[in-house]
């Protein structure tokens, strides 16, 4: 079947486009920055050694200097294990120093860092490290290896640096190779995009409290503190009365969490008093926020940007920007292109505007991990399809739709389930949402909604009066169940559709 791709013009986009070039084909690279991960980090180990590069939260603080010295022991400590150029090495510890020395050290020694997700149950991760060919498993209480310090020769940008796995929800995971010029095209990207000086250094601090298997943190947060000479501050784990203290007492500027972790947040009797006045940068992504969360992140951070993002596993982490200035206007809109990439729509009917987004650029993986028949199916022609339907406004901005999968039927009417959570979202009471087809004899499927508050008992009439006042008739949920403990998401903050689908127990139609 051909694929009719119309290309995103990018008169409107907003952010500098100075510095591209074109390959023979025909996808943006950045001409003017470090070549690989090693020149990204080499340069403040050389400039800056005395600066602060790495805290863990009750455990290690670490300059540059310490953080190059005690990598490279790491690295030698892998060869000495038989790790050459080319292998797999698993990171399998929980977010802290050892995972940020074993990333590092895997690269020194010319290796491929697989971040496995650490919450997986034990088949998943015997899949993934069969299906990566792992030569050293660095298992949570495996030891960090050492040795005489080591540094491998330069390698070339296109080697493949890491491994991140997707996190099958669709079926098994698939390994995603991430170059070491897509890992330094994004740190690039996030630069110009939110407005991050380049001589940020010591005033750059981001705290990660979303674990470092994920793209989010470990390449929009930790890459780009390391590209800009700042400190990465790790939360071994998400912490919530920690948070406010953390971001107070290491005197956080760059945050990034998913819209559910910031409206719990905001709700937290410790968030009531704490000084945010230094967090220059709040930004979200991975799920559906509501304008009313914006205003109220513009009210709790008043000195910060507050900026979305949109990004995947396979394009090393952001490929749009929804800047400051439309945060709350187009709440609704993940943004325009970053730089280093080009999108296009494959239209779903007659609509150009419409349809399956897909992307190439220096930052897109060029397929997956031994999988020639996946990659066959995702990659055409140099375009990645994303499997996300997004509509695109007159000003360029996109707009997320749906994810393919979760578009519901309606009989013969089309549902986005993502429209109907960010409604939800606003409705009284609700602190998450799910919107799910529930099958149905008449109509094929009907909409059915999930839904969780943090403060009690969900009033179901409000919430469908909220609706009706906002939504066409036919998306307005028919079904809705009320739970009592968060909704399930992935590392990213997706929902786990599959195992909402599976759990929700539907009772009589609500009209």
């Amino acid at each position: 079947m051909p694929h009719a791709i119309i290309p995103l013009t990018r008169a409107r986009d907003p952010f500098p486009q100075d510095d591209l070039t074109r390959d023979a084909n025909g996808d943006p690279h950045y001409a003017d920055v470090p070549a690989t991960l090693l020149d990204l980090l080499r340069k403040h180990v050389e400039e800056r050694p005395d600066a602060e590069a790495l805290v863990e939260l009750g455990g290690d603080r670490l300059t540059y200097g310490q953080l190059w010295e005690r990598a490279t022991r790491v690295a030698g400590g892998l060869r000495s294990l038989g790790v050459a150029h080319g292998d797999r090495v698993a990171v399998r510890y929980p977010a802290g120093t050892n995972w940020v020395l074993a990333f590092w050290g895997t690269v020194m020694a010319g290796g491929i860092a697989v971040a496995v997700n650490t919450r997986s149950a034990r088949p998943e991760v015997e899949f993934v490290l069969e299906d990566a060919g792992v030569r050293v498993d660095l298992s949570a209480d495996a030891p960090l290896p050492d040795g005489l310090p080591y540094v491998t020769a330069d390698p070339d940008r296109d080697d493949v640096a890491a491994l991140f796995y997707t996190s099958g929800t669709t079926g098994r995971p698939k390994g995603v190779p991430t170059t070491h010029e897509a890992f330094v095209t994004s740190a690039e990207n996030m630069v110009r995009c939110l407005g991050i000086p380049r001589d940020a250094g010591p005033d750059l601090r981001t705290l990660i409290s979303v674990p470092l298997f994920h793209v989010t943190a470990c390449n929009a947060q930790l890459m780009v503190a390391a590209y800009v000479g700042g400190t990465s501050v790790i939360m071994p784990a998400l912490d919530l009365p920690g948070l406010p203290e953390a971001i107070t007492s290491e005197r956080i500027s760059f945050l990034v969490t998913v819209p559910a972790v910031y409206a719990l947040l905001l709700r937290h009797p410790a968030f009531v008093g704490a000084d945010v006045s230094g967090v220059r940068t709040v930004a979200y992504g991975g799920a559906p926020i509501a304008p009313v969360l914006v205003r109220s992140l513009r009210e709790a951070f008043p000195q910060a940007r507050v900026i979305n993002g949109y990004g995947m596993s396979e394009t090393a982490s952001l490929i749009t920007v929804l800047p400051d200035g439309d945060a709350v206007e187009h709440a609704d809109s993940v943004g325009y292109a970053v730089p280093s990439v080009d999108l296009g729509i494959v239209p779903i009917g007659d609509d150009a505007s419409f349809g399956e987004l897909v992307v190439r650029g220096a930052n897109v993986t060029v397929g997956y991990w031994r999988r020639p028949e996946a990659t066959a199916a995702a990659v055409v022609d140099g375009w990645l399809h994303t499997g996300d339907i997004v509509r695109v406004d007159d000003a360029g901005r996109v707009h997320i739709v749906d994810r393919i999968k979760d578009i519901i039927n309606r009989g013969g009417e089309n549902v986005s389930s993502v429209e109907v959570e960010a409604v939800l979202l606003s409705a009284p009471g609700v602190t998450d949402a799910a919107v799910l087809g529930v099958p149905d004899d008449v109509m094929g499927e009907k909409v059915g909604a999930v839904l969780y508050g943090d403060r009690g008992e969900i009033d179901l009439a409000a919430v469908l009066a909220h609706c009706q006042d906002r939504l066409a008739d036919f998306k307005v949920p028919q079904y809705a169940t009320v739970v009592t403990e968060a909704l399930p998401r992935n590392a990213g903050g997706k929902l786990l559709k599959n195992r909402i689908r599976e759990e929700a127990r539907w009772g009589a139609p609500l009209r």
